[in-house]
């Protein structure tokens, strides 16, 4: 059972920029594909961002140009730069892994950006 365990939330001004992070507790090299989602109230849970083992990365529309991820196998960890943060970006962002048809997730942080 592959534990995610996410950092970096918090509150930030519209404008500014957060750097999420997700630690797991086993290689992250053999996984397929590691990325985010995010729930805000009363909305489904959208893709943000994905990378996948050949490093190849996909993002959703509305964070497109704003927002980075990574990843540092020799960490275990993925990372999300966000940048010129809107409060449209509000929402519990929820990192995401999968190995060999498997899905696993994180238990949420919250990031808030007040206008």
């Amino acid at each position: 059972q592959v534990q995610l365990v996410e950092s970096g939330g918090g509150l930030v001004q519209a404008g500014g920029s957060l750097r999420l992070s997700c630690a797991a507790s086993e290689s992250i090299a053999s996984m397929g594909a590691m990325g985010w989602h995010r729930q805000a109230p009363g909305k489904e849970r959208e893709l943000v961002a994905r990378i996948f083992s050949s490093g190849r990365t996909i993002y959703g529309i509305s964070v497109k140009g704003r927002f980075s991820i990574s990843r540092d196998n020799a960490q275990n960890t993925v990372y999300l730069q966000m940048d010129s943060l809107k409060p449209e970006d509000t929402a519990i962002y929820y990192c995401y892994a999968d190995r060999d048809l498997t899905a696993y997730w994180g238990q949420g942080t919250q990031v808030t950006v007040s206008s």
